[in-house]
């Protein structure tokens, strides 16, 4: 059908309807994994290949995951689908990360017949009540001629105010019933207020508490890239001269070669801004929500400052920490009202004090983990070089465990949107998914996975997508033969009771080149450039494995359940 006329009033089937509803939403791409349910929604989706792309995963996880890497590095809504019972199911690990981590996805679900809800059909599941805790907001439509609203509703709650996954979940005879076509974009919802109004005299106040303080600092979470605040935050820190640390979500959103970046927070973060957090006079949260991983013990945590949080979700202002000055706003507006109103001033004398301890920590780790002269490679040796020859500007997406803290630690990221992970889930087998998706989102950007062996396992299959659309994705396996994450803690904290964390594993080239993915395994130091740039030249998916120290651990750390205090520098 010619693209000129899908916007008319015409009558179709309700699956036809959906794939008409993403393309007038503007879908270039979506991610899927068809079965029965959905079938008819396929069957039309077969007329409309030249119109959107669908990639065919080779597991729901992988769908879900690829919608989220899509969705992290654009400023589009992730899509995806899958059919019903085990295939709607499988993406409730994705649609929990993703509202863990705010990201905007809309999931399209099909259903048995209404006539069979509630007989326990074949793969018949209550995706509704078994999805509602993970999302932002979900429905069932049983009639062809609710879908269109059903997902116009399912876009615009997706993507507005705090962003997050949706779930629309089709029975098979609305997506047979017939109805006349016609799509309204949702641009509003009553009794649903996503973006507040500036508070202005709030604002006043921040500013006031910001131009008096002699010792400030600004804690930038994943909320500034949500609402494209980058060019803003670095506006405002410049004007007040205020160092800026970011959360593990917000890596990207502050120039890391920038005079004002402070480092990276949390458990596995940077020694200063953990520090120092503790010893700041005013701590302006922007876009965070105050995570344990960042704060550790909480009774402990930052109890000398005056605290001004700005998060779009008035749910997380003063949910963990007592705040002197919640602020329901948009960063971005928030930021760009704030930085008329504060006055031009440095603190040379405060942020001295961070290159103190960054001294210590550079000489007690960072040093000895990026350039030994001995021993096994290290992670951090690898993703320093990795970085040194895309000079910051690749797009790298991280699995969970030590390799994503090592990559979120040596990483120089200088580009906005170019740090992709799980990250209030931690779930294992994101990366590979996630990377192909963020590939397709920017097709013209290099686009790095680094994953542990234990993650890459978890999702494997995956290869087989990669392959099979030619996504010239860039993997690096770093192959310590352990869970590793989990064996630092067994080592440290239960006596080296190594239990059931060590790693037997395949040959991962070998399994690559089965997909017909060209790799090289590398365990030598002075082999290691020459790899990374093979790995860098390949104009098609390629993919290194590197054997790493085996028993290493990344430091900084915070002990579970310790002050930030405690940070640890071995």
């Amino acid at each position: 059908m010619e693209s000129e006329t899908l916007n008319k009033t015409t009558t179709i089937t309700g699956a036809e309807a959906v794939i008409r509803c993403l393309i007038d939403e503007g879908v270039s791409t979506f991610f899927g994994y068809p079965g029965g349910a959905i079938m008819p929604v396929y069957d039309a989706l077969y007329d409309y290949q030249d119109k959107i792309e669908h990639i065919l995963v080779r597991h729901e996880q992988g769908a879900i995951h690829a919608a989220e890497g899509y969705a992290r590095v654009s400023d589009k809504p992730g899509v995806c689908m899958a059919t019903s019972g085990p295939g709607a199911t499988n993406l409730i690990t994705g649609l929990a990360d993703a509202i863990a981590d705010s990201t905007p996805l809309v999931c399209i679900t099909g259903q048995v017949a209404s006539s069979l809800l509630g007989t326990d059909a074949f793969q018949e599941t209550d995706v509704i009540g078994i999805s509602t805790p993970v999302t932002k907001w979900n429905c069932i439509v049983t009639k062809a001629e609710d879908i269109p609203a059903a997902l116009a509703k399912a876009f615009y709650i997706a993507q507005s105010g705090r962003p997050g996954p949706v779930l629309v979940d089709i029975t098979k005879d609305a997506q047979f019933g017939k109805m006349k076509y016609e799509y309204k974009k949702c641009e509003a919802l009553k009794h649903y207020n996503p973006t507040p109004v500036l508070p202005l005299e709030q604002l006043k106040q921040a500013a006031k508490l910001i131009n008096e303080a002699q010792a400030p600092y600004i804690l930038a979470g994943q909320g500034i890239l949500l609402s494209g605040a980058q060019n803003e935050l670095v506006a405002f820190a410049e004007k007040a001269g205020i160092p800026v640390a970011s959360t593990l979500l917000g890596l990207s959103a502050f120039p890391c070669d920038h005079p004002l970046y402070a480092g990276f927070l949390g458990m596995h973060g940077n020694y200063a801004p953990n520090l120092l957090t503790n010893k700041c006079d005013v701590l302006i949260a922007i876009g965070m929500r105050f995570d344990d991983r960042v704060t550790g013990k909480v009774d402990q945590y930052a109890k000398q400052a005056t605290v001004i949080h700005i998060d779009i979700d008035a749910s997380e202002l003063n949910k963990i920490v007592d705040t002197k000055l919640p602020i329901q706003a948009d960063a971005k507006e928030a930021l760009s009202a704030l930085t008329g109103l504060v006055n031009k001033n440095e603190h040379s004398e405060w942020f001295n004090r961070f290159k103190a301890f960054d001294q210590q920590e550079k000489e007690k780790v960072t040093d000895k983990v990026l350039f030994p002269t001995e021993g096994q490679l290290k992670m951090a040796e690898v993703v320093h070089r990795l970085s040194e020859l895309t000079k910051g500007e690749a797009i790298i997406v991280t699995d969970v465990g030590q390799h994503q803290m090592v990559a979120s630690r040596y990483y120089r990221f200088k580009k906005s949107k170019s740090n992709v992970t799980s990250g209030g889930l931690g779930t294992m087998g994101f990366a590979l998914p996630a990377a192909f998706g963020a590939k397709l989102a920017q097709p013209a950007r290099e686009v790095i996975a680094i994953i542990g062996d234990g993650g890459f396992q978890m999702t494997l299959q995956e290869l087989g997508t990669i392959f099979q659309y030619k996504i010239p994705v860039k993997i690096v396996i770093l192959n310590n033969n352990f869970l590793g994450m989990v064996r630092q803690w067994q080592q440290l904290f239960f006596e080296k009771r190594y239990s059931f964390t060590e790693m037997c594993n395949p040959d991962f080239v070998a399994i690559a080149k089965g997909y017909k993915i060209e790799g090289e395994k590398v365990e030598q130091r002075e082999d290691l450039s020459a790899s990374l740039k093979r790995l860098l030249a390949a104009q098609e998916a390629y993919l290194l494995e590197v054997v790493v120290e085996t028993e290493e651990n990344v430091f900084p750390m915070v002990p579970a359940g310790a002050s930030i205090d405690e940070i640890r520098l071995e």
